[in-house]
């Protein structure tokens, strides 16, 4: 016999509670000096300083502050003018044009310009229970490029949205790829002038990898002990060495975990199999730090190797395809952002989360034991769907409430039908959407058999 679930069995009023989340506001703030924009919910806040090239200049998850700000520019503003060609790192989430270098005008040069530290008109386009801006960034005539960028946030969860358009303002085709990229802070608050030394990022390898090991270091020492891959997840435990290195990663997403505060972040995007990536890379890491030099009589040292120098902050880095645009036209690209709990032992994302420790079930006399440890991206509760060994769903359970402020951690006793030998674990969120599963499991007997 089936088991029968209802919204009640859930939680109540699963929609009543949806709807009765506070509404998302955007409102004009001074931040460290800047004037800025804030768009907020319950449990997120976004900065945004226009002048600064349009920068998302932090993140906060439930207290948590995620992203970089460079305390030698807090407050200032310099012209590209005033720059003269250097490049000014305020810090934050910001675009970038791809390929990088000096080769042609179809390489953009790092450096202070239009498109990074342009002044960007700021919209509000909606609030209430959808809150949305739209920055409109300055046309660059150096690149033929002109950025917009709309961030949106919604009352119902912590997940961010973000569209990307770059547009063709010259008289000629061009072709360009985009590049969001977002500096993490990897400083210790717990003592000043050091590192985080439990900082990690994550990104599916290829299994069809153009390079050689998953990933291509392209600055820094090839054998840098930051960089692993198990089990095709690329792990990067960051050390204060400078590296990059490139990945293409098809997987969609990639991860950021502070281990010793046990906040992540997740960005999302779209893979477009077949298309050109700029040196084929859909993901880059950039660790900032010390460097190894060569001095006047050719002798190894080590450089840059302070805080006031180099401080302390990883860039994650997603690469759109390379498009070729005519006169007037444009390209979007779409990201998402999901701040949650996680800790080193990510294995792996999904719609519903990240999986920290995978599904499991044991069976007991009456049922069975689930366990597992998530990341949830949404309010609202598991479920666990029970099939057959045919394959037939048989019933569904409702378990626990979950919330993406803290770490879902599952150990649970349920009375479940002795044909049970299947579970998928799905998260419904508080309106009663299912947003997809957390994993699957075949149930196994105490002694590690399955059933």
């Amino acid at each position: 016999m089936a088991v029968i679930v209802t919204l009640a069995a859930l939680g109540g009023t699963a929609g009543a509670t949806s709807n009765s989340r506070p509404s998302c506001h955007v409102r004009a703030i001074s931040f460290q000096g800047w004037n800025a924009q804030e768009i907020s919910n319950e449990w997120t806040r976004l900065t945004i300083v226009p002048q600064l090239g349009g920068r998302l200049m932090q993140v906060n998850f439930n207290g948590h502050d995620f992203l970089f700000i460079n305390p030698k520019y807090r407050g200032k503003y310099i012209s590209p003018v005033e720059a003269a060609g250097r490049w000014v790192n305020y810090g934050g989430d910001k675009t970038w044009p791809m390929p990088e270098g000096a080769n042609d005008e179809g390489h953009w040069v790092l450096k202070s310009d239009l498109l990074d530290d342009g002044s960007y008109d700021l919209k509000v386009l909606s609030e209430g229970a959808r809150c949305a801006v739209r920055l409109e960034g300055p046309p660059d005539p150096a690149t033929g490029l002109q950025y917009s960028r709309e961030i949106s946030l919604d009352k119902h969860s912590p997940q961010i949205s973000f569209l990307t358009t770059m547009k063709n303002i010259c008289g000629h085709p061009i072709e360009w790829a985009m590049q969001t990229v977002s500096q993490y802070d990897v400083s210790d608050h717990r003592a000043a002038g050091t590192f985080n030394p439990n900082f990690w990022a994550f990104t599916p390898t290829n299994p069809n990898s153009a390079y050689f090991e998953g990933y291509q270091v392209r600055d820094g020492l090839a054998n840098d002990p930051s960089f692993a891959v198990e089990d095709h997840l690329f792990r990067l435990h960051w050390l204060y060495l400078q590296n990059e290195v490139w990945l293409d990663s098809t997987a969609g997403w990639l991860a950021v975990v502070d281990d010793t505060s046990r906040y992540a972040m997740v960005e999302r995007f779209q893979y477009q199999p077949g298309a050109a990536y700029p040196g084929k890379a859909s993901v880059i890491f950039y660790k900032n730090g010390a460097t190894l030099e060569l001095d006047e009589q050719l002798k190894p040292r080590l450089g840059s190797s302070t805080q006031e120098e180099t401080p302390f902050y990883m860039e994650a880095e997603i690469n759109s395809p390379m498009v070729h645009l005519k006169p007037g036209e444009n390209f979007e690209m779409s990201t998402t952002w999901f701040p949650t709990r996680a800790d080193k032992t990510l294995q792996s994302v999904v719609d519903a989360g990240a999986v920290i420790a995978p599904l499991m079930a044991v069976r007991t006399p009456t049922g069975f034991v689930i366990s597992g440890r998530f990341g949830v991206f949404f309010p609202g509760a598991l479920q666990a769907h029970l099939f057959d060994g045919r394959g037939i769903e048989i019933g569904r359970l409702p378990l626990e409430a979950v919330k993406p402020e803290e770490m879902a951690v599952l150990q649970k006793q349920v009375t479940a039908p002795a044909e049970t030998v299947r579970i998928s674990l799905h998260l419904m969120d508080e309106s009663g959407a299912d947003r997809g599963s957390l994993g699957e499991a075949l149930v196994a007997t105490r002694s590690g058999g399955q059933t």
